[in-house]
This record gives C-alpha cells, structure tokens and sequence, in this order.
C-alpha cells in the first residue's frame, strides 16, 4: 500500500537527509527572482515531452513544487518537510520519502520525473532503479538536467568549488555517464530536448527548445521508456 499523506515514519524514512530544509525559502525565492525566465525556458523544453507521457505522473525530488504546477504534475515526493509545505500550497498531493526509497508499490506510476534532482542524489543509480520499480510495465522517465560538457555545467561546477550554498552539494554528470546510468537500470532513451542556449549571466529572452542533443545547451531533458530492448542512438 502507498503510504497515504504524510510525513512517512521515521522508519522508513531519514528526516534529517534533507540538506533543503534550512534553505527552503531561498531556494523557492530563486524562481521568482532573475531567474524566473530561466525557468520558463525549462517549462517550454518539458512541454514538447508531456503529449508522449502516460498518466499518473509523480515528480521525485518535488523541492517547492514549482515544476509540478507548471506542468500539471498531481504527486510528489521529497525529503524536505518545508519544501513539501509549498508544494502542497501549490496544489500538489506530496509525499515525505526519497529517490532511493520511494513509498510506493511497484508499478504504481506512469510516468517519473527526475527534474534536477539526480545531481542532488547520494546514490544515483539507486534513485533510478527506483523510478524503474514504481513504473508500471511501459513506463517513462523523464530527467531534467545540467550537463558537465554544457557552459552551465562547467559554470555550476565553478561555483561548487567556491562553496556555494546550492551548488557544493551537487554532482553534475556527463552526457554519456547519464546515459549509462539508464542503461543500467533499465531504461532506454526515446527523446532528448535541448534548451537554455544563452549563456550564463546573460538569458535576456524566452528559447524555443531543440529536438536532440547539443553540447552547447545549459539544459537538457531526456525521456527514455522502460521495457525496451534496445537503446535508441538520439544522444
């Protein structure tokens, strides 16, 4: 059985895990500060996927639920009380537990997004393999990512080795490592939209997103179904 409201016990899940929590105002600040178009051009790259993802939808790593009122996300799952406070605030059915753990049956889920949270994950591979459970047989997983080839991944990598209060918590992956990943728990990649091609500190416009991989782009989300037996070479 899922595990209906929350928070979940602090058995099944480790409360003190969430390094949010104490950044939770900050963090949900940031989408309405300088970065607000940033997150428009986001929304506009998962919008070209949401007519291809099956139904229900459950965002992991749902922080303020900013992504999920946008898209039209109905679940979420975190493990930051405060940030899950919000999300509920924006009319988001949430859930207190982590990607490595998720409170959920198997094959409860149509489709999992993962939307800049795998770089903020311990065990990535697990967080995955998770989604894979929870997914029922044609499910799909969608990611959104800053990748470590892109201008922005090597931007957020400087910051990181400067400390910063977000960033040094990160681990931004590779394009092939991501792809790796997915391979080993299971998915295979269907499609891949490019987007934010301004450079950081200078984002003045709105970005139509590009079908396929760009090395150039500050972020990329990738789709990829579960169940298929071979990985499709879009990356």
């Amino acid at each position: 059985m899922i595990n209906q409201g929350y928070p979940v016990p602090k058995s099944t899940v480790n409360l003190e895990a969430s390094l949010f929590d104490h950044l939770a105002s900050e963090y949900d600040a940031w989408f309405e500060g300088e970065e607000k178009l940033i997150f428009a051009i986001e929304v506009k790259a998962f919008q070209e996927v949401l007519p291809l993802l099956p139904k229900p939808w459950l965002e992991v790593g749902v922080g303020s639920g900013r992504f999920a009122q946008a898209l039209g996300i109905e679940t979420g799952v975190d493990p930051s009380v405060k940030l899950l406070d919000m999300a509920r605030g924006r009319g988001v059915k949430v859930f207190l537990g982590r990607g490595e753990q998720e409170p959920f049956d198997n094959g409860t889920f149509a489709t999992v997004f993962l939307i800049v949270t795998l770089c903020f994950a311990e065990a990535q591979l697990e967080v995955l393999r998770e989604a894979y459970r929870i997914l029922q047989p044609e499910g799909k997983v969608v990611l959104g990512l800053i990748l470590r080839e892109s201008p922005w991944g090597r931007f957020f990598e400087s910051k990181k080795k400067k400390g910063h209060r977000f960033y040094k918590w990160a681990t931004v992956c590779r394009r092939d490592e991501v792809v790796e990943l997915l391979g080993q728990a299971g998915f295979a990649v269907e499609k891949v939209m490019s987007t934010l091609f301004q450079k950081p500190g200078n984002v003045e416009h709105i970005e139509l997103p590009r079908e396929g991989f760009s090395p150039n782009a500050g972020f990329t989300v990738i789709m990829a179904g579960k169940g298929t037996n071979e990985e499709k070479k879009l990356l």
